[in-house]
């Protein structure tokens, strides 16, 4: 189903091309000043110099071809040259009423879809999540359902970090703490425990501690290197422990991030392309990618366009080692092998700009990926407190992220609790959907690129540009349709008629952009652009029902054309909603 501007400006074009001028001047947009009209086309300022005539008298002789359109009801030229549009009611009408009987409200979706990976989340192993993991988290997991709803076949991936320093430190710990396990006895050749020697709670105790030590004790650093070494070389029992951990770690990261509707394809990791490493490293030596500068291994990655200096990419360490660049290289490698995707897109830091920069171009200059494969960034900016420094809880630590879901959570609680009767626990059941909305919208409203300040009051309104307004909206017109039903009347019977207001009308338009939106914002990768749109359409029909008679309107076939009306808001709201990833309950 075409989009509804490229339907006007079609209309428009011909009438250009009918008075004997390009047809591409007809292009519409949505009015700067929609107190003059809705829609308008500067299309005769850009000809006028091309054919020699004032812009206002192109204008004319388009506006006169358009007397008797069946999509404008009023075509004007104003001075200095523009064409001040409003669309016919019929024609909107029938555009609405398609959109409704399409699948996705008429979205066009790509005869060629993609196959798309999104590397999100990046949570460590034996880490707690803290308020730092929220934006990849919620910004991801968004951006992987509207690539989806685009048509595009895309695969999420954790991505942790479960391979690193990180591992060889909690295992040292837990020798200390238990130095009997039978995991630390060199001599052991038997089973090993099929239950873990450690709950979440103790592991996220030990790492904290083993990471301070290590940095005031070198020899305790040296023991923790030492057990990450004999781990990535396959020394029985700190294996059978790194399984534990990645067990019982997976498993809460699976309940926290599922807390936030966030959930993901893949749970892979670091540890995944271990064994591709020593692939990768000969690969790049010999097909002579890479060089040996100042004993490390490193890939020449500057372009001669380059404004700034981008450093080599580094392979391997002076001694040998691996790092960050050389795990990503490899996962580009794997994932190339068992997926063949069209995109990769990585939502992460945009501190972290310039590293994926290095391993994008080393990528690509080592031929890991074909020429016809994208390697996209997506930096976020910070989550930060009031005081426009990154989030911390009142005593200066790094807050959980739980704590933070708990806290909104409960402040959610206490708004329904002040402002409606609710039976307790469809109060708490409410409330946790409510809350998620609060976050999760109150992060996505923002570019990603940008940082943002959370605040609970603001995000838990309900009022404004937040979650908790958008589900309102949603739940009242739920409950509208359900006394509709309750009268007798048959929502999936209902037909639309034209539009008897204007609020009515601009509530149709605002729908109609549905496809237009969508399309842009996986075209774009912006999940802020359905979220400004889900602002817009919840306004128009709020400013609509307070302005019309719905089910007190005496004329049955009138009423039912409004309940088709809100049927469809209903329906393009939840499914931005969706694509955000976010429900509404049935009542607030």
């Amino acid at each position: 189903m075409k989009k509804l501007l490229d339907l006007l400006s079609e209309e428009i074009g011909q009438a250009f091309e009918a008075t004997g001028y390009d047809a591409a001047l007809g292009k519409v947009t949505v009015s700067n000043r929609p107190d003059l009209c809705e829609y308008q086309c500067n299309g005769a300022m850009a000809g006028a110099k091309q054919y020699r005539k004032a812009p206002v008298m192109i204008a004319g002789e388009v506006a006169e071809k358009l007397a008797d359109s069946k999509v404008f009801k009023e075509a004007a030229a104003v001075a200095p040259g523009f064409l001040n549009l409003k669309v016919s009611e019929s024609f909107l009408l029938e555009y609405v009423r398609d959109m409704a009987a399409a699948e996705k409200f008429g979205l066009e979706i790509s005869p060629n879809p993609g196959k798309i990976i999104i590397d999100y989340g990046g949570a460590n192993v034996a880490k707690p999540l803290h308020v730092g993991h929220i934006r990849s988290a919620v910004i991801g997991e968004s951006i992987k359902r509207i690539c989806r709803y685009a048509g595009h076949e895309v695969i999420g991936d954790v991505h942790l970090g479960d391979w690193g320093l990180q591992m060889g430190l909690v295992i040292t710990g837990l020798k200390e703490r238990n130095p009997e396990l039978v995991y630390f006895d060199e001599n052991y050749q038997g089973e090993y425990p099929k239950e873990a020697p450690f709950t979440i709670s103790e592991l996220e105790q030990i790492y904290p501690a083993a990471s301070a030590r290590s940095k005031e004790d070198p020899d305790y650093k040296a023991r923790a290197m030492e057990a990450t070494f004999r781990l990535q070389n396959g020394d029985r029992g700190y294996r059978a422990l790194w399984r534990h951990m990645m067990d019982v770690s997976v498993a809460d990261l699976k309940k926290n991030y599922g807390s936030l509707n966030v959930e993901f394809d893949l749970w892979k990791g670091e540890s995944d392309v271990h064994e591709l490493i020593p692939e990768l490293v000969s690969y790049v030596k010999d097909n002579h990618y890479a060089y040996i500068s100042e004993g490390a291994l490193v890939v020449d990655v500057k372009e001669e366009t380059d404004t700034k200096e981008i450093p080599p990419c580094m392979i391997l360490k002076s001694d040998g080692a691996s790092l960050y660049n050389t795990t990503d290289l490899a996962t580009i490698m794997e994932r190339m092998r068992l997926y063949q995707p069209d995109e990769i897109i990585y939502v992460v830091d945009k501190r972290q700009d310039l590293y994926f920069e290095q391993v994008f171009r080393c990528a690509r200059k080592t031929k890991l990926v074909p020429p016809g494969t994208e390697l996209k960034f997506v930096g976020f900016g910070t989550m930060n407190g009031s005081d426009g420094k990154p989030f911390k809880t009142r005593d200066g630590g790094v807050m959980r992220l739980e704590n933070l879901i708990r806290d909104t959570k409960v402040e959610m609680l206490r708004k329904i609790r002040e402002g409606r009767e609710m039976p307790p626990e469809e109060a708490e059941k409410v409330a946790d959907i409510v809350a998620v909305a609060a976050l999760k919208y109150g992060d996505l409203s923002n570019q990603a690129s940008k940082d943002y300040v959370f605040d609970i009051d603001r995000f838990t309104s309900f009022e404004g540009d937040t979650g908790p307004y958008i589900l309102y909206t949603i739940v009242r017109i739920k409950s509208i349709l359900s006394k509709y039903r309750d009268q007798g009347g048959d929502t999936g019977r209902a037909l639309f008629r034209q539009a008897g207001n204007e609020s009515e009308k601009a509530l149709m338009m605002e729908l109609a952009g549905f496809n237009a939106m969508m399309q842009n914002a996986a075209e774009e990768i912006a999940p802020h652009k359905v979220c400004a749109y889900v602002y817009d359409l919840a306004n128009a029909f709020n400013h609509f029902y307070h302005e019309t008679k719905i089910l007190a309107e005496e004329d049955e076939t009138r009423r039912a054309g409004l309940i088709a009306l809100l049927d469809l808001t209903r329906a393009v709201l939840e499914a931005c909603i969706d694509v955000l990833g976010f429900s509404a309950p049935e009542r607030m």
